[in-house]
C-alpha cells in the first residue's frame, strides 16, 4: 500500500518491506510500512485494544490517542522513524514503531545505531506470534538502515512483552531502572537467533497446513442443484468418506425451497450457515471465485481448496487472476491449496476427510503424497491402491499459487502419522528452503521426490519460480547431499515409498537372495551388483520348494549376521501331482511373514512371477506371530519415521558405495509399537511385521533396495555432521578480501558483475591461502626466454586464448623446456601451428610437480544457491559430465565425499598401481574455496583450472573469478511467504 500524499523527505514507500506471514495459530497476516494513509485505521485499531495494553505500551492510562499522536504515528521517513503494521483483512492488528536514538536516548540520525523500539498488539489477537514475528521484521528494516541495537523499556508486569524480547534468540543485555525493565538488543542474527525463526516456522506453517487437513467442518461452493459436476462429486466424496465433522452446501442459485444437497444442509451463502465453517472448497467458474473468497473472508473461513481452473496455466490474464486470489485470500488470513487443484485427502480416523475429485478415500497407511499433478495424481492413488499401500494424507496442489510442498514438509516433519513423505514436484518455488526443509525431514523419516519438467525452459505454466542455471544432474547431487531420495519416476516412487514405509532401514548393503528360480536370482544378483550392492550368491530352493521351505530359508538369512537384507524371488511352484497348489500365494505370504516376525529386523523384499494373490496377501495388516525369536538376533536397522531423534553415537567415514559402511548400525525399533518393541526383543517373542512389499520384476526391488541402504547411510552419516573448519593460520585474511572485493566492484557497480583479471583473481585467492602459480607473459620468442630465466627452468608454454584454454589436445601446451633452446623451438612451433602471438596470447609457466588435473569450481545460481563442484579436468568432466557437487558451505565431510564420489574417484587413490595423490591437500582446497564463496557473497564465481594434485602436496595452475553485488537471499530474511 504506497502512500498517496508525501510521506518521507529522505526515502521512498519501501515497497520491499511488505510480507505476507504465517502466524502460531496457521493464519497469514500481512506486514506492511504504515503511511500518512493510515490515520482512521491506527485510530480504529488503538479503540480495540484494552486499556491495561494501552498502560502497558504508555507507561500511564491513555484512553484515545491525539491529533499530534496520530500525526506523529502515521509519518515515518523509513531511516530514522519507521512504523510497521500487521493487517488482517486491511484492518490493524498490530502496530510497531522504532526512533533512532544516541547515547542519551534523544533523537538521532545516522551515524548513530540504536533506536528505541515500542510494540502494540490488539489483546484479541495475542498470543498468536504476532510481536516475535514483528520483531523479525523490524530488526531487519533496522539492520538496513544501519541500526545495530534495540533498546526497549516494558514494564516489570509486562511479561508477555519481556518474554518475546527473551525467546527472539538476540545476544540481550537487560536491567531495572527507575520501575521499568531496561532491554538493549543486538540485532545481529546468531545461531540461536536463527535457530528460533526457524522452529517458529515450522510451527506456523505446519499449523497452517493443520488447519486445512483437519477441519471441524466444511462448506462445499458450488455444489450443484443436480446430480454430476465438480462441487457436487466433492460433496459426494465428503459423505462417501465418512467426514466425522459437519458438512453443508453452498449454492447461490438454490431454488427457494430447497434447503439439503445430498442430504446436507444446503445454501445459498456462508452467512446463512449461521456456524462457523474451517474449510471450504471452491468449485465454480474463475470469474466468481473472488466473491466467493469475500464471503468466506468475511465469515472466518481458516483455509480454501480452489479446485476451479482458468488461473495461470491460462495465460497472462489468468496469471494476474491467480495473484489477486492469492492477495484476496491473504488478506482475510486464509491459505490456499490451488487453484486448479484435485484437492485433499486426510486418513486419520479422526477426520477421515477426502475433499477431492478421487472417488474413493484410499486405504490408511503411513505414507504422506504431495503431487503439483492432477493426473499424477490420479495415477498415484490408483498405483498405490493395487500395491495394497495405505495413506495418511494426500494433496494435489494445482498450480501451487500458494501452499506448497515446503509447507507440507513442514506438516510431516511433526506429524506422527507419516512415516515416509512422497511428493511429485514439478517445479522448486523456493529451492533453498527445500533443500533446508527436506534434510531435517529427512533426518527423521525418508522423503522420496521425482523431479518432473527437468529440462531448461519446461516450467509448468502457473508455477513462479526462480529461474536456474545448473542442470538437472546438480540438482539431484544438492538433493542427495540433503538426504532426499531421488528418482526419475513415479513407478520408482512408489517403489522406494512401500519399502520405506513397512520395513526397517539396512545396515549396509549386504544381500542375501534366495527363491525357487535360479535364473529370477540371477537376475537379482545382477540387479544388485549393478545398483552398488554385495549381494550373496544366490540359494536355489528348487521349483520343489514348498512354503515351509520359503519359510526355513527365509528365517536362516534373516539370522545371519553377515546379511543386511533379503530379497525373496518366487515362481508358481508344483505339487506332487504335478499341478499348481491352489491358493499357494496366500500360503506363502504367511510363511514369509512368519519368518519376518521371528527373525531379527531386516528389510525383506520379494519378486514373484505370476502367483495369484502373493502382492495382495504381503500387503495385508500387519501382523505379529507368536514365535521364539533366535537368541542372537538384534534389530539391525531402523525403522523409517517410528524411530526416536537421537542419533547413532557414531557415523562412518565418507564413501560412496552404499555397501561400505563401518558404523555400527543403528539399533531401533521395526516398524509398529516402539514402546513394545523392546519388551519384545527382551522376551524372545515375536515382533510386529510390516507388509512385505513386491515387485514384478527384480530390477524394481533392487532399485528401491539400493535407495533404502544409501538413505539408511546418510542417516548414519548425518547424526554425527561434518564440520566447516575454521583455518587458524594467518593464511585467512577476510578483511583483506573484502577489500579487494570493494574496490573491484567500485562505488556503482555494474549489475551484470564484473571478471577479475589473473593478477586481481590471484591476490583476492591469496587471502583464502589459495596460491595460484604465476605466469608471465610472452609476446614474442625474447619474452619467453626472459619470461623463463626468471621464473627458473623447466617451464612450460602455453596459449590463453579462449577457444585454446586448457586444451592440451589441440597443441597449445608444451611441457618441460628445460633450456633457452627449447623455448625458442616451442614458441615458434606454436605460432607456426595455431597462428600469430597476438592471437594465441602464450604465457609461460614454472612446471608443477607431475599429478592429476583436476578442476574446482563454485558458482553461485540463483535458485539454488552457492555450488562447489568437483571432478577431473579434461575428458572426464567436460564429456561425460564426471562433476559432483555440494552446497556451499561445505563441511570437511562434504569436501571428502566430493573427490570420493565422481566415477573417476580411482584415479586419485592407486589406481592401477599408480601413486595415490594428496587427497587432505585437495580436501583443504576445496574447503578454502568453499569458505571465500560462504563469506563474500560478491564472489558469485570461482574456477581453479587445472589443479595438478601430487604425492605430496597439489598446485593451482589456473584460476578466474567474477564478481557482481550480491543477489537478495531470501532465505535468511524474517519469515515470509513467497510473493504471488
Amino acid at each position: 500500500m504506497e502512500p498517496s500524499v508525501e510521506q518521507s523527505p529522505h526515502h521512498a514507500y519501501p515497497g520491499h518491506w511488505e510480507a505476507d506471514v504465517v502466524l502460531r495459530d496457521g493464519g497469514t497476516a500481512r506486514i506492511r510500512p504504515i503511511t500518512t494513509d493510515d490515520a482512521e485505521r491506527l485510530v480504529s485499531f488503538y479503540e480495540q485494544v484494552s486499556d491495561e495494553s494501552k498502560y502497558y505500551r504508555f507507561f500511564a492510562p491513555y484512553p484515545r490517542l491525539s491529533a499530534k499522536d496520530v500525526h506523529r504515528f502515521t509519518h515515518h521517513d523509513y531511516v530514522d522513524r519507521v512504523g510497521l503494521a500487521v493487517t488482517v483483512g486491511g484492518e490493524f492488528i498490530a502496530t510497531v514503531r522504532y526512533d533512532r536514538i544516541d547515547a542519551t536516548g534523544r533523537p538521532a540520525s545516522a551515524p548513530a545505531d540504536e533506536a528505541e523500539v515500542a510494540f502494540l498488539v490488539q489483546d484479541a489477537h495475542q498470543g498468536r506470534g504476532v510481536a516475535s514475528t514483528l520483531l523479525e521484521h523490524i530488526a531487519a528494516v533496522a539492520r538496513e538502515r544501519g541500526i545495530r541495537r534495540f533498546a526497549a523499556e516494558v514494564l516489570p508486569a509486562n511479561n508477555k512483552m519481556i518474554k518475546v524480547f527473551r525467546d527472539a534468540g538476540y545476544t540481550q543485555q537487560r536491567s531495572f531502572e527507575d520501575g521499568s525493565v531496561h532491554l538493549t538488543l543486538d540485532l545481529e542474527p546468531t545461531a540461536e537467533s536463527l535457530a528460533v525463526q526457524r522452529a517458529r516456522e515450522q510451527r506456523a506453517e505446519a499449523r497452517s497446513v493443520q488447519r486445512l487437513l483437519a477441519p471441524g467442518s466444511v462448506a462445499v461452493i458450488g455444489a450443484g442443484r443436480n446430480p454430476g459436476g465438480v462441487g457436487r462429486t466433492v460433496l459426494r466424496n465428503l459423505l462417501g468418506a465418512g467426514f466425522t465433522g459437519r458438512t453443508y452446501a453452498v449454492n447461490s442459485a438454490l431454488d427457494a425451497d430447497q434447503d439439503t444437497i445430498d442430504g446436507v444442509p444446503a445454501h445459498r451463502s456462508l452467512g446463512e450457515i449461521g456456524e462457523p465453517v474451517d474449510l471450504a472448497v471452491v468449485a465454480v467458474p474463475a470469474e466468481r471465485v473472488p466473491e466467493a473468497v469475500a464471503d468466506c473472508g468475511e465469515h472466518g473461513v481458516q483455509g480454501l481448496v480452489v479446485l476451479s481452473a482458468g488461473y495461470a496455466e491460462w495465460g497472462a490474464e489468468g496469471r494476474e487472476r491467480q495473484r489477486e486470489l492469492v492477495r484476496q485470500a491473504r488478506s482475510y488470513g486464509m491459505r490456499i491449496i490451488g487453484p486448479n487443484a484435485f484437492g485433499i485427502i486426510n486418513n486419520s480416523e479422526a477426520v477421515r476427510l477426502n475433499a477431492s475429485l478421487a472417488p474413493e478415500r484410499p486405504a490408511s497407511g503411513r505414507i504422506g503424497l504431495f503431487t503439483q499433478s492432477g493426473a499424477i495424481g490420479i495415477a498415484l492413488l490408483s498405483g498405490l491402491y493395487r500395491r495394497g499401500a495405505g495413506l495418511s494424507t494426500f494433496i494435489s496442489a494445482g498450480n501451487r499459487a500458494d501452499i506448497s510442498g515446503n509447507d507440507f514438509l513442514q506438516y510431516w516433519y511433526e506429524d506422527p502419522d507419516t512415516d515416509v513423505a512422497l511428493l511429485y514436484l514439478e517445479s522448486l518455488g523456493n529451492p533453498r528452503k527445500f533443500t533446508r526443509l527436506a534434510r531435517r525431514t529427512a533426518a527423521v523419516k525418508p522423503v522420496v521426490v521425482v523431479k518432473g519438467a527437468r529440462h531448461s525452459g519446461s516450467t509448468p505454466p502457473g508455477h513462479a519460480v526462480p529461474i536456474s542455471r545448473i542442470p538437472d544432474a546438480t540438482v539431484s547431487a544438492l538433493m542427495r547431499q540433503a538426504g532426499v531420495i531421488r528418482v526419475d519416476t513415479v513407478t520408482e516412487m512408489v517403489d522406494a515409498g512401500l519399502l520405506l514405509a513397512d520395513q526397517p532401514l539396512p545396515a549396509g548393503g549386504r544381500v542375501a537372495i534366495l527363491g525357487n528360480s535360479e535364473s529370477l536370482g540371477l537376475l537379482t544378483y545382477d540387479a544388485c551388483l549393478a545398483e552398488g550392492l554385495r549381494p550373496r550368491p544366490p540359494r536355489d530352493l528348487t521349483t520343489a520348494a514348498t512354503p515351509q521351505d520359503f519359510r526355513d530359508a527365509l528365517a536362516e538369512a534373516l539370522a545371519d549376521e553377515g546379511c543386511d537384507a533379503v530379497i525373496v524371488t518366487a515362481i508358481p511352484w508344483v505339487g506332487e501331482d504335478g499341478e499348481a497348489e491352489q491358493g499357494d500365494g496366500e500360503v506363502l505370504a504367511t510363511a514369509l511373514h512368519t519368518a519376518a516376525a521371528a527373525g531379527p529386523a531386516k528389510p525383506v523384499a520379494v519378486v514373484h512371477v505370476e502367483i495369484g494373490g502373493l502382492a495382495e496377501a504381503l500387503a495385508a495388516a500387519t501382523s505379529t506371530v507368536a514365535q521364539q525369536r533366535p537368541a542372537q538376533a538384534q534389530p539391525s536397522g531402523p525403522a523409517p519415521g517410528r524411530t526416536p531423534a537421537t542419533p547413532p553415537a557414531t557415523a562412518p567415514p565418507a564413501t560412496t558405495s552404499p555397501s561400505a559402511t563401518t558404523a555400527p548400525p543403528v539399533t531401533t525399533p521395526p516398524p509398529g509399537d516402539t514402546d513394545a518393541a523392546p519388551e519384545a526383543a527382551e522376551s524372545g517373542g515375536a515382533r510386529a511385521v510390516g507388509r512385505i512389499p513386491a515387485y514384478p520384476a527384480a530390477e524394481r526391488a533392487v532399485r528401491a533396495l539400493s535407495e533404502a541402504v544409501k538413505y539408511a547411510q546418510w542417516r548414519r552419516q548425518a547424526a554425527v555432521p561434518g564440520k566447516v573448519p575454521e583455518f587458524l593460520d594467518d593464511t585467512i585474511d577476510e578483511p583483506g578480501a573484502a577489500a579487494r572485493i570493494d574496490a573491484a566492484l567500485g562505488k556503482d557497480p555494474d549489475p551484470r558483475g564484473r571478471p577479475l583479471s589473473p593478477d586481481e583473481a590471484r591476490e583476492l585467492l591469496a587471502c583464502y591461502g589459495i596460491a595460484v602459480r604465476p605466469t608471465l607473459p610472452a609476446p614474442d620468442a625474447e619474452a619467453a626466454v626472459a619470461a623463463a630465466g626468471r621464473l627458473g627452468y623447466p617451464v612450460a608454454l602455453k596459449t590463453t586464448a579462449p577457444h585454446l584454454r586448457h586444451r592440451a589436445d589441440l597443441g597449445g601446451v608444451r611441457l618441460d623446456l628445460a633450456t633457452e633452446s627449447a623455448v625458442r623451438r616451442a614458441y615458434g612451433e606454436l605460432t607456426e601451428l595455431l597462428g600469430k602471438p597476438a592471437e594465441l596470447r602464450p604465457v609461460v609457466q614454472a612446471m608443477a610437480p607431475r599429478g592429476v588435473d583436476t578442476v574446482v569450481r563454485a558458482t553461485i545460481d540463483p535458485a539454488a544457491g552457492a555450488v562447489l563442484s568437483f571432478g577431473l579436468a579434461g575428458a572426464p568432466s567436460e564429456l561425460l559430465g564426471d562433476t559432483a557437487h555440494r552446497l556451499v558451505p561445505a563441511t570437511d565431510r562434504d569436501a571428502a565425499e566430493l573427490i570420493r564420489s565422481i566415477r573417476a574417484a580411482p584415479v586419485l587413490f592407486g589406481w592401477r598401481g599408480s601413486a595415490p595423490v594428496d587427497t587432505a591437500a585437495l580436501e583443504e582446497l576445496l574447503l578454502r574455496v568453499s569458505l571465500l564463496v560462504d563469506d563474500h557473497p560478491e564472489v558469485v564465481a570461482v574456477a581453479l583450472e587445472p589443479v595438478v594434485v601430487a604425492t605430496q602436496g597439489l598446485t593451482v595452475l589456473g584460476a578466474s573469478v567474477r564478481l557482481s553485488p550480491p543477489p537478495a537471499r531470501t532465505d535468511l530474511g524474517p519469515r515470509r511467504l513467497s510473493n504471488y
